[in-house]
């Protein structure tokens, strides 16, 4: 096939398999193609070293029955390093997928109500703002959702009650269980940040939209979230997290401020980049900051860097501390959201 390289075998994969045997095929473009089935190791090792046979997939098909198949279709240019399973493959663009609609779902939502963007972003860091490096307990578990009664937590009810109709929306959708509040809630944060930024290119505009939107697509910081949507399949805490543990921000002195943000590993530049999570008023939280010398540099810096065009330096450490923040206190299920992938019927395969 001009063009293509037909990999029959990207990987033969079996849940629960015995071993896996390596075989050299010194004649075509990829020198190695990994097998994973149920048959005898040492009688196919044994075989494929004295033979040295060429690979065919009717062989394998005849010794591995029941064995799931991955076939993928490789550029012939593009080298193939590394082994993948079909299993993974799957599970990770129906992730991918199902992330993908949540986003969607969010966007709707947020567009729809724009002034509770701030009110996302506080409850994003107030729910991980719960981490205690010492007993490795609280972060960003989706307990918030208990914790609304709590005095730091006011006036976040009407963010709570979006996320829950839009987590009513998600679940309908989703094949592989309901989003947890956990990632529902930081999500929601992404796509408040990424709402704030396509606004402030819109104002740089002169408020035309479709300008705004070319200037975000082309200087935006969207290449910087990579890490963050791996971060997918953290689990709801089933009870509220201790008390204490977050400052009310309106009221907290900097100090405090900064005592919390060092608590859990960070420090006064995180600080001074998350001045939007603080509060409704960006301007007043940053005029207290600004204040303090450890705080200072940072703030200024920030203050500069969303002047410009592109507004790097604040969009990307913002982005890579919230990151960081959404993080705290989990263990990824890298498996969330997958669902039983379709079963290959080896019969009906076109040798």
């Amino acid at each position: 096939m001009a063009g293509a390289n037909f990999l029959s075998t990207a990987a033969l994969v079996a849940r629960g398999v015995a071993a896996c045997s390596s075989i050299s095929t010194p004649t075509r473009r990829h020198p190695q193609i990994r097998v994973c089935c149920r048959a005898d190791v040492e009688a196919m090792e044994a075989y494929a070293h004295e033979e040295r046979l060429r690979f065919r997939r009717r062989d394998f098909i005849g010794t591995c029955v029941g064995t799931a198949i991955g076939l993928e279709m490789i550029d012939g240019s593009t080298s193939f390093s590394g082994v993948a399973t079909a299993a993974d493959l799957i599970e990770r663009r129906q992730r991918s997928e199902f992330q993908s609609k949540i986003k969607d779902t969010l966007y709707v939502a947020i567009k729809a109500k724009p002034e509770l963007v701030p009110s996302l972003l506080t409850m994003a860091l107030n729910d991980a703002m719960t981490y205690d490096k010492t007993t490795k307990t609280g972060g960003a578990n989706g307990s918030i959702r208990l914790e609304t009664s709590r005095p730091e937590n006011s006036g976040l009810s009407s963010a709570l009650d979006l996320l829950t109709e839009a987590k009513k929306e998600i679940d309908s959708f989703s094949k592989g269980g309901p989003i947890s509040f956990a990632d529902l809630i930081q999500f929601a944060a992404q796509s408040a940040l990424k709402r704030s930024f396509l606004d402030a290119a819109i104002a740089k505009c002169g408020g035309n939209e479709e300008k705004g939107r070319t200037l975000y697509s082309a200087y935006g910081s969207n290449g910087q979230w990579g890490l963050f949507d791996r971060t997918f399949g953290r689990a709801d805490a089933q009870e509220a997290d201790p008390e204490g543990r977050v400052p009310d921000w309106s009221k907290a002195s900097v100090q405090e401020m900064k005592d919390r943000f060092v608590a859990v590993g960070l420090g006064p530049r995180q600080l001074a980049v998350m001045s939007a999570f603080l509060g409704p008023d960006q301007a007043a939280t940053e005029g207290r900051l600004i204040a303090d010398p450890d705080c200072r540099p940072w703030v200024e810096k920030y203050q500069r860097s969303r002047e410009t065009v592109s507004r790097t330096d604040y969009e990307v450490d913002l982005i890579t501390t919230l990151t960081k923040l959404s993080s705290l206190g989990q263990k990824i299920n890298y498996e969330a959201y997958t669902y039983p992938k379709q079963k290959i019927d080896l019969g009906k395969l076109k040798l």
